[in-house]
């Protein structure tokens, strides 16, 4: 008996490639952060961002309220999207408890369409969303530590405690979007092989375009302050005007 093609092998075949194709992206990702960062858009991210702590931890603590305005926004945007990705997660674990063959199931989708599948389909779904749901908490955890070190009065804290925390909120914040990008793909699977194997390779491309940045890393210099300016104006003012005096004939 030879082996006859079932519209059911489409999931054997494009759904491994398409999972392979993403993970394979973001294993040369991570490669070309942890070794040639300055090629990466985290990477220039990261620079801006240890940048920013340095400056802002030269100021007065009772001056860094513009900082900790910037650092609570990043809660808020990482708090709501953990509540989101919760909020799917529980859905989708309804919907698996409760799911039976529906018209999704068994006319539009050019796949397999048994119920063991449509169980996986919804398994992986809801591990991303709890991947990302996960990650977004960790980021705000590093976060709030990051305020707390930012504010706390009479002690002399070293800047890069503040850049560490700020950092890894960072990372766990990358991870929880890719876990979301990672369920957008699967989430596509639910109506066919062919929707979730073209999508990893529309999300690879328009990942790959953001990810890249061959600009060199700015170098964040101080720039002179006003006041720093007006001081010096008014001691070469001083000293022009000794000169003058200096200068005069003395009377007999």
């Amino acid at each position: 008996m030879g082996w006859t093609w079932k519209k059911e092998h489409l999931d054997v075949i494009l759904v491994p490639s398409g999972l392979l194709i993403m993970f394979g992206y973001h294993l040369y990702l991570l490669y070309r952060y942890l070794k040639l960062p300055h090629t990466t858009t985290m990477g220039h991210e990261n620079n801006s961002k240890v940048a920013y702590v340095e400056r802002t931890m030269q100021i007065d603590v009772r001056d860094r309220g513009q900082a900790l305005t910037v650092i609570t926004t990043n809660i808020s945007t990482a708090t709501t999207l953990s509540s989101i990705s919760l909020v799917l997660s529980s859905l989708i674990g309804t919907w698996l408890g409760n799911s039976t063959k529906t018209i999704f199931t068994t006319y539009l989708i050019y796949g397999d369409t048994s119920q063991s599948i449509m169980s996986i389909k919804l398994i992986t779904l809801l591990i991303f969303f709890l991947i990302a749901f996960a990650s977004f908490i960790q980021t705000t955890r590093c976060f709030v530590h990051a305020t707390f070190l930012l504010t706390m009065p009479d002690a002399e804290v070293p800047a890069s405690y503040v850049e560490t925390a700020v950092i890894m909120g960072s990372n766990f914040w990358s991870i929880g979007m890719r876990a979301l990008y990672f369920a957008v793909t699967l989430l596509l699977w639910v109506f066919g092989p062919i929707p979730m194997f073209v999508s990893s390779v529309v999300m690879v491309g328009v990942l790959h375009n953001l990810d890249s940045d061959s600009a060199p890393l700015h170098q964040f210099r101080p720039v002179p302050s006003r006041s720093v300016l007006k001081n010096v104006g008014e001691e070469m003012a001083a000293v022009g005007r000794a000169v003058q005096q200096l200068g005069r004939p003395h009377g007999n």
